[in-house]
């Protein structure tokens, strides 16, 4: 929408160049009338230098950019008056007699007009229009009546041009200033579809962001995961035989003196779980995605963990392994494969356990991974403690892939460790 004084986009510019194009043309027909009055000696209007003056003048008015920052919003306006009048009064400049006006140069002035009817088309309402034609009309009007005389006027067939000219001036006008608002409106839509469309690229930037802060986040929750995960996969190796080396060398130090023979064979046996232990954390670090999963599968790879811990650690322990267990993601394979572990090698350094038994099924669309022992136990109320790290690692597991795992224990009776993933739970 245009501000007060500002000019509609092209219109000074158009302007400019028709008032050059009547300049050329009205140049051009000084010299052809000066050419046949010569010829003719007629006594016929005709065009002389006067007759440049008016656009002459009007296009350096329309080319010094200083008159425009002077004049402001009345500088169009007075260009249009300026034109029009000049147009007007054209035949009454060169010392013509006013007598001698026909139709032909009325017609000339009507084509003419078209150049300040179009500027006003173009820059106002339909309303300046209207007003402009009938000023133009009316002021023709008045130096015909004054010029002919009002009855010789009336008589003359210059009336019914005047009549076309009021015509095609406000048919012009009308057509013109439709044409032109359909424009406006199509910029007005371009303008608001750019201003959706910065706004859309300004959200689009805005949800970049929010993403790259999001991937960071999510990168940041990696990392500590992946934290997690070594933590428990380190405290299934190293935990465990260090926590065996500590017993036993709490308990030669106590028979050293008293016993030296049977100090030295747990010294022996405390160097066989050291090497066991740094046998076992290479196998860690090296296949910390358990790679049994990948050569045997979930079944046969808890079942080759299960019958290594008993022939390792010295206990029974019965199995009831599914084969068809179905296709699970690895992560969940994964989940019970190191929850079948962790519960095994509780078993075997804490549980002080005879017998255990080890269940592995898929019961419609759950999968149950249960592990009993008849060990000593512990309380399961008590809350956590450094300890009982392993089995804070199951339950992190447990949730990290949606499972759940409950965990039932009472000192003398043993522990049963129940996973479920899938179903109802």
């Amino acid at each position: 929408m245009k501000t007060a004084g500002e000019l509609e986009r092209g219109v000074l510019p158009t302007f400019r160049l028709f008032t050059g194009v009547q300049l050329a043309i009205t140049g051009l027909g000084v010299i052809t009338s000066g050419l046949a009055h010569f010829q003719s000696q007629s006594e016929s209007i005709t065009l002389s230098s006067a007759n440049l003056l008016v656009p002459g003048a009007l296009f350096l008015y329309l080319s010094i950019p200083s008159i425009q920052r002077s004049l402001k919003s009345l500088y169009l306006p007075v260009g249009i008056i300026w034109s029009a009048v000049g147009l007007i009064l054209d035949p009454y400049l060169a010392g013509n007699n006013p007598l001698e006006i026909n139709a032909n140069w009325l017609w000339r002035q009507i084509f003419m007009l078209c150049i300040p009817l179009v500027v006003v088309s173009w820059q106002y309402a339909l309303r300046h229009v209207i007003w402009f034609s009938a000023l133009t009309t009316a002021m023709t009007l008045a130096l015909l009546s004054w010029a002919l005389g009002v009855q010789a006027l009336l008589s003359s067939p210059l009336l019914v041009v005047i009549s076309i000219q009021l015509i095609i001036f406000l048919l012009v006008g009308y057509i013109t200033v439709k044409l032109l608002s359909l424009q406006r409106e199509q910029w007005q839509r371009l303008a608001e579809a750019n201003a959706r469309l910065a706004e859309a690229n300004a959200r689009l930037a805005e949800a970049n962001a929010r993403l790259a802060q999001q991937a960071t986040a999510l990168e940041q929750l990696t990392i500590s995961r992946e934290r997690n995960r070594l933590a428990r996969e380190l405290h299934d190796v190293l935990a465990h035989t260090l926590s065996g080396v500590a017993v036993e060398l709490e308990g030669m130090r106590s028979i050293l003196r008293q016993d030296p023979d049977r100090a030295q064979a747990l010294l022996g046996n405390s160097l066989k779980a050291i090497r066991e232990g740094l046998t076992e954390t290479r196998r860690a670090l090296l296949e910390l995605r358990a790679k049994p999963l990948e050569d045997l599968g979930l079944a046969l790879a808890v079942r080759s963990l299960a019958e290594s811990y008993a022939g390792r650690f010295d206990f029974q322990i019965d199995l009831s392994i599914e084969n068809g267990l179905g296709d699970y993601p690895v992560e969940v394979q994964q989940c019970v494969y190191r929850i079948a572990e962790e519960a095994l090698a509780n078993i075997a350094n804490h549980a002080q356990a005879q017998n255990a038994r080890l269940i592995l099924r898929r019961d419609e669309d759950q999968l149950q991974l249960i592990v009993q022992d008849d060990g000593r136990g512990f309380d399961s109320g008590l809350p956590g403690s450094p300890n009982h790290y392993g089995l804070l690692g199951m339950h992190e597991r447990a949730e990290m892939i949606g499972g759940s795992l409950s965990i039932e224990s009472r000192i003398g009776t043993g522990t049963t460790i129940t996973f479920l993933y899938g179903g109802s739970q």
